[in-house]
């Protein structure tokens, strides 16, 4: 094999990595684009404009460096891009009162301040059961690869489980919100 083909065979095969390395980020694009969107089909949409823009300028990634964040900075910047484009375009179509109420969206502060007192809740649990709730509940792990991230048994990762899920319940319920002082 002359040195010439020996280099365009190992630059295929550098190629073939950074493209398996973008597939396995694939997850974590997800989450993130869920996260800033939180409309599950824009959030597929941004991922799958973010892989495509990965791919075509995969030239441009320095071997060595963290693809995670060379793939969510690319991900920010089309973010930003969609959003910027999204306020030029003005919306002047008039909806006839009927599509209007059909359209219309409940009140969301509700949800805001459930958000909120869960944060404060998970704030109060110990770090041992807010990991295991996080790590399930969030990062949609299993009972088992919780129990190998953690170096714990699985039943004690269904223990934490339980217990943390309790203790979230008790804080979260309106018996454990603090009684007002009546002021004269």
């Amino acid at each position: 094999m002359s040195r010439g083909e020996w280099t365009e065979r190992s630059l295929l095969i550098q190629e073939f990595d950074e493209r398996a390395a973008i597939l396995d980020e694939v997850p974590h694009l997800r989450r993130y684009a869920m996260a800033l969107l939180r409309d599950m089909d824009a959030a597929d949409d941004l991922v799958h404009d973010c892989v495509h823009r990965a791919l075509s300028k995969l030239h441009l990634f320095q071997m060595g460096t963290n693809m995670r964040a060379w793939l969510l900075t690319i991900m920010h910047h089309l973010h930003i891009q969609q959003a910027r484009r999204g306020r030029r375009r003005l919306d002047d179509r008039v909806l006839d009162p009927e599509t209007e109420i059909r359209h219309a969206a409940p009140p969301d502060q509700e949800q805001g301040l459930r958000v909120r007192d869960l944060s404060r809740a998970l704030g109060l649990l110990d770090d041992r059961h807010r990991q295991v709730i996080l790590m399930i509940g969030l990062g949609g792990l299993s009972y088992k690869q919780a129990a190998e991230t953690l170096d714990v048994p699985i039943g004690t990762v269904m223990s934490r489980l339980a217990r943390g899920r309790e203790r979230l319940r008790v804080l979260m319920s309106d018996d454990a919100a603090p009684a007002l002082r009546r002021v004269k």
